[in-house]
């Protein structure tokens, strides 16, 4: 029997095998716990939404697969960048045990700032995000006394994948 049910999305211009979902699925299958990557890589696609794609409709299928997860037992949303922000959001309409955010936006465009519930938190973040400032992830995080982990990295995480993958398993550990 499952510990509960992780949903891990992807950032925009990744998908479902992308590097670090794909640790963060390994780390949950490890620990008892289902788990699923959904694509959206077809809402991605759709520049003519917006740079990063249909964002609105990215958050509602999340949402929807978010809810009829959260009625068979604890959910964990994790996610990177924009896989992050959804996550987040997702969290204020469906029920969930905790986040897991890398590289989270605080802003997308003409949606919501980022905002999530009130359940643990844990957030990766780099120092050097090209994208993303740490100032406004520090901020962020400690508004919510999340758990959050900084390091000298960019955007992608890509040389901190395991201490990604360890900061996971501690908060699904944790719940």
């Amino acid at each position: 029997m499952s510990r509960g049910h992780c949903i891990l999305s992807h950032g925009f211009e990744s998908g479902p095998d992308a590097t670090k979902v794909t640790a963060l699925a390994d780390v949950a299958q490890r620990l008892g716990w289902s788990h699923e990557r959904p694509d959206y890589t077809d809402l991605d696609a759709r520049h003519e939404i917006s740079r990063v794609g249909d964002v609105p409709a990215r958050l509602q299928r999340l949402v929807e697969r978010a809810a009829e997860m959260a009625t068979r037992g604890p959910l964990v949303l994790a996610g990177s960048s924009l896989g992050a922000y959804i996550s987040a959001i997702t969290s204020l309409q469906v029920p969930v045990a905790g986040l897991f955010l890398m590289v989270p936006p605080t802003t997308m465009g003409p949606m919501p700032a980022l905002d999530a519930a009130a359940v643990p938190i844990s957030v990766v973040h780099a120092w050097n995000d090209e994208l993303i400032p740490a100032a406004d992830v520090i901020a962020w995080a400690a508004e919510r006394k999340a758990r959050l982990l900084l390091v000298n990295d960019g955007h992608r995480l890509m040389r901190h994948v395991d201490a990604s993958c360890q900061a996971f398993e501690a908060l699904l550990r944790g719940l």
